[in-house]
């Protein structure tokens, strides 16, 4: 049986918080959807679109008689988020969030939510695109990927459960990790990749000849660097955040790019040939193209 929401609140109005709101309208889980943040104009045109019903001016509107609270914005700012919804905040609403980095959201929420820590349990869609804002957002973003949830010793067993049910009604499959072991994970499968992407452009940009580089690019250069087109504030948040686990990938993927380098200038056609051969198979296995080593 499907949990009913009477009322949601969106707390920033974009590509993730705006999807989940079309996914439990689609499914009919939610009366009322408010949303709040930083511009108004952005709040209206979700409105506009159908995102959400209401545009809250402050949180003392937005949180009375509520039942559940997304904050989507960028990581940077869960912490004066949390500061402000904290004095009108309800036993009854529970408040999770889409933070693509934990252990920073979950330090925030214990430095502002006192003794409603329990109220609050972390989560993260593993379902954006390189496209930002709410025109970008779909009611089935969050179809068949994948949702982690990072409960905290004082969540109850039911509200983790409310939370991972409603992400399952938004069609994803959900998972649960520690914050600390999800920051290292997602520091090495998402925020290296994309710190990878922006820096390749950006050096390319930097270059006399930018304007020849990127007018002969083509597919291969396009699909790589995908995600350098995703929301700059929201990953500089990110990469500050997680940064100790970053910078273990990166030295790390420095160290085998050196290893890359050698094979190269020594003309190793061999060693680069199995290098590649190893990184298909191993992807291909990932993707489902071919069967996989534990199988």
């Amino acid at each position: 049986m499907s949990k009913q929401f009477s009322r949601v609140v969106i707390a920033g109005v974009g590509l993730i918080g705006g999807s989940f709101a079309l996914a439990l309208k689609t499914v009919g889980v939610v009366n009322q959807v408010v949303g709040i943040g930083r511009t108004r104009a952005a709040l209206d045109n979700a409105k506009r679109l159908g995102v959400i019903d209401i545009v809250a001016e402050n949180w003392a509107d937005a949180l009375r008689d509520t039942d559940l609270v997304l904050l989507a914005m960028p990581v940077g700012q869960m912490e004066n988020s949390l500061r402000e919804l904290m004095p009108h905040l309800e036993s009854k609403t529970l408040v999770t969030d889409a933070g693509s980095t934990k252990s920073d959201v979950v330090a925030a929420a214990r430095a502002t939510l006192g003794d409603k820590i329990g109220q609050f349990i972390p989560a993260h869609p593993i379902a954006g695109a390189e496209k930002s804002g709410v025109n970008a957002a779909t009611a089935t973003l969050f179809k068949d990927r994948r949702v982690v949830v990072t409960p905290l010793i004082e969540n109850s067993h039911s509200d983790v459960e409310a939370i991972r049910q409603v992400w399952q009604q938004s069609g994803a499959r959900v998972s649960e990790l520690t914050p600390e072991t999800h920051d290292q994970i997602f520091a090495a499968v998402s925020h290296l990749p994309h710190l990878l992407a922006f820096a390749l452009v950006d050096e390319f940009a930097s270059r006399e000849n930018a304007d020849e580089l990127f007018a002969f690019a083509a597919g291969g250069f396009r699909d790589f660097t995908r995600i350098a087109s995703s929301h700059p504030e929201m990953w500089r948040d990110i990469c500050v955040a997680n940064r100790g686990a970053l910078l273990a990938e990166l030295d790390a993927y420095m160290a085998h790019l050196m290893r890359a380098r050698v094979l190269l200038a020594s003309a190793d056609a061999s060693g680069l040939e199995a290098m590649f051969t190893a990184a298909r198979k191993r992807r291909d296995e990932w993707i489902g193209l071919a069967p996989s080593a534990n199988e």
